[in-house]
């Protein structure tokens, strides 16, 4: 038996579910393939920054595979619908006899993969497809009822009990064996696409996940429920843009935390448990992308708040999308996502949270321009994150929690080491002025050139909270 693997999301070779199938079950050799398909990434808004960072782990990929003699093509399709008719072609010339590939759960992807296997089946051709970019696959947590969690804690706590019970849940797969030589050349490929260039560059591909990895367990780990909140230190992993691509599995970084906590799930270092806590979040969000389909479809988790009368002003919105709000550990976040494609888990909050509670403007707004400039974007995280900040998602802040800019200014980066980065205009405040310059030193904030706080705190916490009791 010959296969072809269909890589998307999964650029690596070590604990690939579809990869080490397809070894295992072909003995005659198994091909590569991945299909550029720009018209489904530009439809998606993908960031520039993250197609060019696809690209380069994917020339990794390919000479890694070329090593283990397993040839990588690469095709490119006008429309997403032409991708069944060119899998059948590869294998046809190629006489393959199966298709693999791990699975992707955002609705648009759903639809084309099953298309693919409908389409396949038509003319005899098997399709084998796995859950791999998840620790635990969506639907093996469900509550005593057979329902969906849509509370994270009780769901962490399934979660965790049937790890506990089941210590052998959690798959990591080898290595794929040296495969049967196929005379097929490895195609080039290519790393840049017209329309998607970007001057934001990340070291890309599976080495440097793993290296990541490896520093953050060594270095950062055991200190990361300190450290994770301080967008100034270099608390957290930095490795999500590498698990949005599938450069490194969930369960990679899982194991790698459990066994720096001696096999604890919950107890022992508490960094540890907090950090495997986020990765589990993040199968949370995967899970309910597969249960309630709307998510995919820019729609809220709590329909109710369709009738939200959202405000839109374009000269604020604007402001928010270029770190100009007068808020200044707003700005810094939003200029951090433009420079380097990236923002803080906790800037992501509080910008999230500014421009729905205060400018109170539509969550779908902030979903699509983060969408647009995250080299880490994920529809299931991006869509979670934006749903909870604006208190529309399930497990949501409820709707009178605000952030405070400048309380969490001053809470997060105590020195203003952070916004003094982003922020140079204000480099001259000292550590109280700086979180609130136009208050507390009028004169110098004038002086710098920073804007003027565009909306008043106080006065936009009593309209939201107003509206949202209004429903």
């Amino acid at each position: 038996m010959k296969g072809l693997i269909w890589f998307r999301e999964d650029l690596r070779l070590h604990d690939n579910a579809a990869l080490y199938h397809a070894s295992k079950l072909c003995s005659e050799g198994i091909l590569g393939l991945y299909v550029v398909d720009t018209c489904f990434w530009k439809k998606h808004h993908m960031a520039a920054c993250r197609v060019q960072f696809l690209l380069a782990g994917l020339a990794e990929l390919s000479q890694s595979l070329q090593k283990r003699h397993v040839p990588l093509l690469i095709k490119s399709v006008k429309r997403t619908s032409d991708i069944p008719e060119t899998l059948h072609q590869c294998i046809k010339k190629y006489q393959l006899d199966a298709l693999f590939f791990n699975k992707q759960y955002e609705i648009d992807e759903k639809r084309r993969d099953q298309a693919v296997c409908a389409y396949l089946s038509q003319h005899k051709m098997k399709c084998y497809a796995y859950d791999d970019q998840v620790i635990l696959p969506p639907g093996a947590i469900l509550t005593q009822q057979g329902k969906i969690f849509s509370i994270f804690t009780p769901y962490k706590r399934a979660y965790l009990k049937l790890l506990l019970n089941n210590p052998n849940s959690i798959t990591n797969y080898s290595l794929p064996k040296l495969q049967s030589i196929i005379n097929i050349r490895s195609s080039k490929v290519p790393l840049r696409l017209p329309g998607f260039s970007s001057t934001i560059i990340w070291p890309s591909g599976e080495k440097e996940a793993q290296r990541r990895l490896k520093k953050f367990i060594k270095d950062n780990l055991f200190n990361y429920h300190k450290t994770r909140d301080f967008p100034a230190l270099a608390g957290t992993s930095l490795l999500s843009p590498y698990l949005a691509a599938g450069m490194i599995s969930p369960r990679q970084c899982f194991l790698a935390a459990l066994m720096a906590n001696k096999g604890e799930y919950d107890s022992g270092n508490k960094g540890a448990t907090t950090w495997m806590s986020e990765l589990i979040w993040r199968d949370f969000y995967k899970h309910l992308l597969v249960a309630i389909p709307r998510l995919s479809m820019h729609q809220p988790y709590r329909l109710e708040t369709e009738k939200l009368k959202w405000r839109f002003n374009t000269k604020q919105l604007l402001a928010w999308q270029q770190g100009n709000t007068g808020y200044p550990i707003v700005d810094a976040g939003m200029r951090q996502l433009k420079q380097i494609g990236w923002m803080h888990n906790r800037l992501r909050m509080i910008v999230a949270m500014f421009l729905t509670k205060n400018l109170f403007f539509d969550w779908r707004l902030g979903e699509d321009f983060f969408i647009r400039h995250l080299i880490d974007g994920d529809l299931a995280a991006n869509n979670g994150g934006w749903q909870w900040s604006a208190s529309t998602g399930t497990d949501a802040a409820p709707f009178f929690r605000i952030f405070n800019p400048t309380r969490q200014s001053e809470r997060f980066d105590p020195k203003g080491d952070f916004i003094r980065h982003y922020c140079p205009e204000l480099s001259l405040l000292d550590a109280r002025s700086i979180h609130d310059p136009y208050q507390r030193a009028p004169k110098l904030a004038l002086q710098s050139g920073y804007p003027k706080p565009i909306i008043d705190f106080k006065r936009s916490r009593i309209a939201t909270i107003k509206a949202f009791k209004s429903l």
